[in-house]
């Protein structure tokens, strides 16, 4: 959707209002279907938004916090979201496709079938966060935590996950280390001992 960014703009200060008034004035963002690449937002917060099947990519968000929001699917395919904050927020279907995540915060997230395809999730908080159908084909997981995070029909072929902690204290329940038309699913004790195998790897040992 094309969209006056002066718009867009007055949408976000609101929200900054929306914000800074504990919802006493302004009003919470709520877009969608909105390409905001050619939109500065980098002196707006974007925490407790709704932003649905919006576009990033590309973009540049570091260390912005994005907490408690809405992203369905939305892309953020190559953008750089080093140190961003996705605590509590629901991303599923969204779109991070050779994003830079690194050391971003996914804890308590909710991920249904999002795409974290060579993504770099180095030193990343998964903690809590509930993976379903998510694809991590390619991806680089060094030294990720994934303490109580769900793992279900979750795609792991070609993932680097060296240094990987918590598998011991997440909820394994399916993976598979195969590709999508041949899979190869592990389940339960079997997924986490592999799990665990591959993160005790030279980083160049990969499926």
């Amino acid at each position: 959707m094309i969209i006056d960014i002066r718009e867009i703009i007055a949408k976000l200060e609101m929200h900054r209002l929306w914000i800074e008034t504990i919802g006493e004035q302004g009003e919470k963002l709520d877009i969608d279907e909105i390409d905001l690449r050619n939109v500065d937002l980098s002196q707006y917060p974007l925490d407790q938004e709704y932003i649905t099947d919006c576009i990033f990519d590309g973009m540049d968000l570091i260390n912005k916090d994005i907490s408690s929001s809405l992203l369905c699917s939305s892309t953020l395919i190559s953008a750089n979201l080093e140190g961003v904050d996705f605590c509590k927020s629901n991303v599923s279907y969204v779109d991070f496709t050779n994003a830079n995540m690194k050391a971003a915060r996914l804890a308590d997230s909710e991920c249904i079938e999002t795409v974290f395809a060579k993504a770099d999730l180095s030193d990343a908080n998964l903690v809590a966060g509930l993976f379903d159908e998510a694809d991590f084909r390619n991806a680089v997981l060094l030294n990720a935590d994934i303490r109580l995070a769900t793992f279900e029909s979750v795609s792991l072929n070609g993932a680097i996950l060296t240094g990987i902690r918590g598998i011991e204290e997440a909820f394994i329940k399916s993976i598979n280390i195969g590709t999508l038309e041949k899979p190869i699913i592990l389940t339960d004790e079997e997924a986490r001992k592999w799990l665990h195998n591959k993160s005790l790897n030279n980083k160049k040992n990969i499926w």
